[in-house]
């Protein structure tokens, strides 16, 4: 199915509405297309044509926006590459890219050139068509357990997530989602299509940077943000309160604590859980707004769910090897499908395997339990990791653990937990046993206590990076 271009049905319907916001600067819709059409004639003079990739090596802001949007008018597939990696981890990644983008686009008609009849004046022709079963971007998966590995997602893909995320979650007509998170990530790249889709304001950070991102949720009329747990409990530490104008604070990334989830909520915070992946184009399960302050079946306590599928998306649980979790209840591996996972990630079933765990409650929410891969197998039982990192980030003084299985004569493998403490505070390895088992199963408890001065390893994204730590 053929559709109009994104950004230039945005810049047709709210032509003066801001596309995006940096410190360095905004651009409106018009504006920005413009600069796409611009961008796009260069891509297209130095060798770029429709399906071809080009991976956009450029810092989060406004040039970004105008290669990434180029690619989306020319036809060309946009591949986003972190530049914190080294220019020899970049390099597979960049394998098979028509043109590297490495400063930004032209701004002046006259550096279009012209190449096969597709420029007039050094301008990409109004009336670009978006096909949803094209290729759109190849984003590379964050890393966790092995080497980053390229995801093609397609127009259809993109447009399915954005309907998705816009019936959990509502698009206020005045939205300005706030990102802080890497653009060469899922979760990031989204907010910036998604707000095209929307015609309505993402306001990007080169980097998560507290204070810069607590002034803008008290003072710029952000109305979402998404964040991971950390730099939710950093912006919690550093004062955020009652921001005037948020409606939702999307956070996903890995679990979340909670007492994590506790504070958010007596400071104001609305938080909306959320799970998701690459292939299945950011979200996959979102708790909507309207069941933030629902009761959750403990009574008093708020959803601790990473939500319901989005409308288009289907999950169901497989139990070939199902575990019990503490409560007795089983879990097994997420398996996903519907138009946001991509086309080339499903197996011959027409399902993706996840590799996560999880279970689904009465009512349709999902509980991810972790991931198959990080289970460790103790005397002969199952433990997933970041049930026991929850447990232990519920302790006052810890402000961050990892836990992995280690060799052991006895146990096969040790239940093994690396921690670091809050500033300031001092905490003890036999307490924060004794802290676990007064909530766990007694072969989930850690034999082993390490502390020390952190932070964890993390990918660019928040996630743990476990395989470092063992």
């Amino acid at each position: 199915m053929l559709l109009d271009a994104w950004l230039e049905r945005a810049a047709s319907h709210a032509p003066r509405t801001a596309a995006i916001e940096t410190p360095q600067g905004g651009r409106s819709y018009a504006q920005l297309l413009q600069d796409a059409r611009l961008g796009a004639a260069e891509l297209a003079a130095r060798g770029a044509a429709p399906g071809e990739r080009v991976a956009i090596e450029l810092p989060p802001g406004l040039p970004f926006a105008q290669a990434l949007h180029a690619c989306l008018l020319l036809g060309a597939v946009a591949v986003p590459i972190d530049l914190r990696l080294s220019e020899r981890e970049r390099e597979p990644l960049c394998a098979g890219a028509a043109v590297r983008v490495t400063e930004p686009l032209a701004l002046d008609p006259r550096r279009g050139g012209k190449r096969g009849g597709i420029m007039r004046g050094g301008m990409l022709p109004e009336g670009a068509r978006h096909d949803t079963e094209a290729p759109a971007v190849v984003i590379h998966t964050s890393g966790t357990t092995s080497a980053p590995r390229p995801v093609e997602l397609t127009y259809g893909n993109l447009l399915w997530s954005a309907l998705g995320s816009g019936v959990a979650l509502g698009v206020d007509p005045g939205e300005r989602w706030l990102c802080a998170l890497p653009l060469s990530h899922v979760g990031g790249l989204s907010i910036l299509i998604r707000s095209a889709i929307y015609g309505t304001t993402a306001v990007v950070h080169e980097r998560f940077e507290t204070d810069r991102a607590l002034a803008a949720l008290h003072e710029e009329g952000v109305t979402v943000v998404s964040v991971v747990a950390n730099t939710l409990a950093r912006l919690l530490d550093a004062g955020l309160e009652n921001p005037p104008t948020l409606r939702c604070a999307l956070t996903g990334g890995g679990p979340v604590p909670v007492a994590l989830r506790e504070r958010a909520h007596a400071a104001g915070v609305p938080v909306s859980l959320t799970y998701g992946l690459t292939e299945a184009s950011s979200q996959v399960t979102t708790t909507p707004l309207a069941e933030l302050e629902r009761p959750g079946p403990g009574g008093g306590d708020r959803p601790a769910t990473a939500g319901p599928p989005l409308f288009c998306t289907r999950l169901r649980i497989e139990r070939p090897d199902a575990r019990r979790n503490g409560a007795g209840e089983l879990s097994g591996e997420i398996l996903l499908a519907g138009p946001t996972i991509a086309p080339g990630s499903v197996g011959e079933d027409g399902w993706l395997r996840t590799g996560d765990e999880g279970r689904v409650d009465e009512r349709g929410h999902l509980h991810v339990t972790g991931r198959k891969a990080d289970t460790i197998i103790s005397g002969g039982e199952n433990v997933a990791p970041a049930e026991v990192e929850g447990v232990l980030e519920e302790h006052p003084g810890v402000l961050e653990a990892a836990v992995v299985g280690r060799p052991d004569e006895r146990w096969g493998e040790a239940v093994s937990a690396v921690v670091v403490a809050r500033p300031g505070v001092s905490v003890d390895a036999e307490a924060l046993r004794a802290h676990c088992a007064e909530r766990l199963a007694p072969y989930k408890v850690p034999k082993r206590v390490e502390l020390v001065g952190g932070p964890l390893p993390r990918t660019s994204s928040g996630k743990l990076l476990r395989r470092e730590i063992g």
